[in-house]
């Protein structure tokens, strides 16, 4: 069918802004082994350190939830080619022998940039590609996603063992100029709703929300426990969130559409698509920490334990896309979220048994769970939501997902953190206690997972799909 084909300069659209992306998720999780030899380097702790992935990907959620109206008011050209000069601006400075704070600061410049370029990617999937063949579009972008998790850890072992961890940011550059090349000459995307107005009120109160929110993790893992500090970051949180939902129910245009979760079947795979991403996120930080501590293994090591799991990911996403297409969401689903049950819990079991292999075969079983669901949640939700409503549905899901993997970082970190704390004279028997109460946290929530999408299977029923052409 002549509708089903979708133009070389469209597939190149979509090849630009799915390389930005995974430039941005590369270098966050090439940090993530490389933390161990930052807290000797900067004589700063773990729960400090770990700001350079969740701090990342908080200022990649902040930028995220503007992506409604950026790309309402503006063609994507021109914000590619903004996204794409900040990730150089961002990456150059951290190539720089900067103190901590300043590479931290680097660090949300390209945060900015990915924010920019993520929604950009799914928006133009969203925009150009046949309804008939999303499934299989969001597939290919979540594989390339996907790959970049695949060889964070072993590329930024690898420099890490045998450079610096500063040539991880210097092998980005040529990519970065290959990805600008690519948008400048194929993005053509035309803005519309330029009449709506930017809600700079609600963009302040999620960001203090996040910030404040996250807060309560940090100081625990800081202080050992509880603080009057986490009481207040608590009562903060809950204040800012009732002020953030008010004014998004009540706003002529809203920062974040939140009254797309009013429909069930949305609300449901919101909450499972950002499970995913939050045990997705947070194991690939686990992980590697985990088995330096525990294991005594360098950063390269850690780095290899977890390719073959990220390769898998990477290799099944399409495929499952295809599957999702052609026979719906319940069978890739449940077994996304059994996966991801059955792989928390052997974790948990194992963890004063485990090795480098053990935690590289049981990565893999949560790499593959996860997959199996990640796009094909966003992907099935997309199909309830009318066409005008596609851009705020990007960018409401993008801000889950990404802050689901900031809080992943920090709550699995002030596990680690608050179990090093209790036992301040042994490292391994610290790496058991907090490992073990972070593998519970995941078995939880891949409980809540798992309901939801039982329950979703029989609302998706009576829900009436929002089926609409998709052109060029």
């Amino acid at each position: 069918m002549q509708e089903e084909r979708v133009s070389t300069q469209t597939n190149l659209s979509i090849a630009a802004a799915a390389l930005l992306s995974f430039i941005g998720i590369l270098t966050e999780t090439s940090l993530n082994v490389t933390f161990t030899t930052m807290t000797h380097e900067f004589g700063l702790p773990l729960s400090t350190i770990q700001l350079l992935t969740s701090g990342y990907l908080l200022m990649v959620t902040i930028v995220m939830s503007t992506s409604a109206f950026l790309l309402k008011r503006f063609d994507t050209r021109p914000l590619f080619r903004c996204a794409v000069v900040v990730s150089i601006v961002g990456t150059v400075l951290c190539c720089l022998p900067l103190d901590y704070w300043l590479l931290l600061l680097a660090r949300l410049l390209q945060a900015a940039a990915t924010g920019i370029s993520t929604p950009l990617l799914i928006h133009a999937i969203l925009s150009l590609v046949p309804i008939s063949r999303r499934g299989t579009y969001i597939g290919l972008a979540n594989m390339v996603t996907s790959f970049a998790p695949a060889l964070g850890p072993t590329y930024g072992g690898l420099i890490n063992h045998y450079f610096s961890w500063r040539i991880i940011f210097v092998l980005t550059l040529p990519l970065l100029v290959i990805a600008w090349i690519l948008g400048e000459t194929n993005l053509r995307l035309k803005a519309k709703g330029a009449d709506e107005s930017f809600d700079g009120i609600g963009l302040v109160l999620l960001s203090l929300f996040m910030v404040s929110f996250t807060q309560i993790f940090d100081q625990i893992g800081v202080n050992g426990g509880w603080s009057y500090r986490v009481g207040i970051a608590i009562g903060a949180s809950v204040l800012l969130l009732g002020l953030f939902v008010w004014r998004c129910l009540n706003a002529k245009w809203p920062l974040l559409d939140l009254r797309l979760l009013c429909k069930p079947i949305v609300a449901l795979r919101g909450v499972n698509y950002a499970v995913l991403q939050f045990i997705n996120i947070g194991s690939s930080f686990l992980l590697p920490v985990f088995a330096e501590n525990l294991l005594g293994i360098d950063s390269l090591t850690a780095g290899l334990m977890l390719l073959p799991g990220s390769l898998l990911g990477a290799f099944i996403a399409p495929l499952v896309g295809k599957v999702y297409d052609r026979r719906g969401p319940t069978l890739v689903l449940l077994i996304s979220n059994s996966s991801l049950l059955v792989g928390a819990v052997a974790l948990w079991f194992m963890t004063d048994k485990a090795s480098v292999v053990l935690l590289a075969l049981l990565y893999m079983f949560l790499r593959a769970g996860f997959n199996f669901g990640y796009g094909n949640t966003m992907s099935d939700a997309s199909k309830f939501v009318p066409v005008e409503r596609q851009t705020n549905f990007n960018s409401l899901f993008n801000v889950l997902q990404q802050y689901a993997g900031s809080l992943g970082t920090s709550v699995l970190s002030s596990s680690l953190s608050l179990s090093e704390a209790h036992f301040p004279d042994d490292i391994k028997v610290a790496s058991i206690d907090g490992g073990e109460n972070a593998f519970a946290l995941l078995i939880g929530l891949s409980v809540v997972a798992l309901v939801l999408t039982l329950v979703s299977v029989r609302i998706r029923k009576h829900q009436p799909v929002q089926m609409h052409s998709v052109g060029e």
